[in-house]
């Protein structure tokens, strides 16, 4: 409350107030209050102190009136006269303690809203207050202004949550001022960032999947069928030594021989074979993102599997995706630092470690294995740099022996009652991903992979078995020279 008083000293003697200087005073105060708005006056004002109490002057008022109070401090509140009885409405909240008739000290203890009731010695309301506890926020907008570079940050509460408004340079300040605010409050769900970006990046990544597969499969087995009379004895022996490692044998390619003499026999089947296999797998997928959101990507498919029975009986079908994926999640750290949180997979379908339901009597259902690679990491890189994200070099070596026990391992004589399979496998596979920070550019810029295509009509695909029109260059502007043969957009 504003107390105006007017003081004038006597000149004209003892008892007398002179006349001008009681007409200036009076002029004094009428400005003042002319000048100052009636809100003004009730107002509060709370001292922006480091852990210092603060202080407020009120004027009686049977309407509420509102102050704030930071947690776990202190609030000095004096009153326009004595009071005598104080009702607080919630104490967990916050807490008074009378001073004296006309002080009273408003302790902040729990984050929430309370009213405060100050009743004199007749039992009539001097003030009612209403108190709001919240976090005093000084402390983190310091930290803010100190460590997050070039921003515009405004700090708000409600309840027990801070929430963070304002503009920032990039994401990666977004996220250290959504760090340091959790770290203020001791949990990061107490945190609310609406914080935006001045620029929005966006990155493409480009990410290379090669793969380099080399194979040997080696069998050679030898298949007797003997008959000998020995007397009125008939032996018979018959080997078919298999291939377990391969399953069955490459080829039925086979050299037979048969010798008599008499009434024995000896037949022979040698069976040699051998496979050579080279794969190369190349996968480029890119993918564009904002940083700060995630981006996925899938080429390729999706097939069956049987997943369970329902009520009824029936097999309940789940797919399962494959093909060429990537998903990831850049953020910009920096000018032309790139955080990047990657996932990429190549896979297919295969036959090896394959799934047979049924039997004889039932449908038979072959659910395809797949064959995967895959990688998962964070990197950061720059803008246009390359980094081996993963790599790998696998050589597998298996050899299995299949044979008459015993006979078998005679020395060189045994090779007759064995088969051997052999199987090699190299690998080198390499995933190399570049990221870039892109703009926009017109359509114009950009190109199709279909770009000057044509489609060959029926003549030209019966008669000269061509996919695509062959053409010439338009206008004619063609070095001098004699050509032979087609030019134009051809697809190899």
């Amino acid at each position: 409350m504003r107390n105006l008083q007017i003081f004038a000293q006597p000149r004209t003697g003892p008892g007398r107030i002179a006349p001008i200087g009681l007409a200036v005073a009076v002029l004094v105060a009428l400005v003042q209050f002319a000048f100052v708005s009636p809100a003004l006056i009730g107002s509060l004002r709370a001292a922006e102190l480091d852990g210092g109490p603060g202080e407020v002057t009120l004027r009686e008022s049977a309407t509420r009136q509102y102050v704030k109070i930071g947690l776990n401090k202190s609030l000095i509140v004096r009153l326009p006269r004595p009071a005598r009885d104080i009702l607080v409405g919630n104490q967990k909240i916050v807490d008074a303690v009378l001073r004296t008739a006309k002080t009273t000290y408003l302790l902040g203890k729990t984050v929430g809203q309370s009213n405060v009731f100050f009743f004199d010695a007749q039992g009539r309301q001097i003030l009612n207050l209403e108190v709001q506890v919240e976090r005093d926020l000084a402390v983190l907008k310091r930290m803010l202004r100190r460590l997050v570079s070039r921003n515009n940050i405004k700090l708000d509460s409600i309840n027990d949550t801070v929430i963070l408004t304002g503009t920032v340079s990039n994401s990666s300040e977004a996220r250290r001022a959504a760090d340091l605010a959790a770290r203020f409050t001791g949990d990061p769900k107490k945190v609310l960032n609406m914080l935006t970006t001045a620029g929005k990046d966006q990155v493409l990544l480009k990410v290379s999947v090669v793969e380099m597969q080399r194979t040997v499969l080696k069998q050679l087995g030898v298949d007797l069928s003997n008959t000998l009379n020995i007397g009125s004895t008939v032996i018979n022996l018959a080997t078919a030594n298999p291939f377990t490692l391969f399953g069955s044998p490459l080829s039925t390619t086979a050299l037979a021989g048969t010798a008599q003499s008499g009434g024995d026999s000896v037949s022979a089947t040698l069976r040699a074979m051998e496979r050579n296999g080279l794969t190369r797998t190349l996968a480029e997928p890119t993918l564009t993102a904002i940083s700060g959101e995630s981006a996925k990507f899938l080429a390729g498919g999706e097939f069956p599997v049987p997943s369970s029975r329902d009520s009824d009986g029936n097999v309940v079908v789940e797919f399962k995706p494959f093909g060429v994926g990537l998903s990831f999640t850049p953020t910009v750290l920096s000018e032309g630092r790139i955080s990047m949180k990657i996932s990429t997979e190549v896979s297919e379908t295969t036959s090896e470690n394959a799934f047979v339901l049924g039997g004889a009597t039932q449908t038979t259902l072959t659910v395809p294995g797949l064959r995967v690679r895959r990688a998962e990491t964070t990197v950061e890189l720059p803008s246009g740099g390359s980094m081996v994200m993963a790599g790998l070099i696998q050589e597998t070596t298996k050899q299995n022996l299949n044979g008459v026990p015993g006979i078998k391992d005679i020395p060189v004589l045994g090779a007759l009652f064995r088969s051997r399979d052999f199987q090699s496998a190299e690998t080198e596979l390499v995933v190399i991903v570049t990221p870039y920070i892109v703009q926009p550019t017109s359509r114009g810029a950009l190109s199709d992979p279909d770009q000057n295509f044509r489609q060959a009509n029926d003549a030209q695909t019966m008669l000269l078995g061509r996919l695509n029109k062959v053409y010439g260059v338009a206008g004619g502007a063609l070095p001098n020279g004699k050509y032979h043969g087609s030019y134009g957009f051809i697809v190899e």
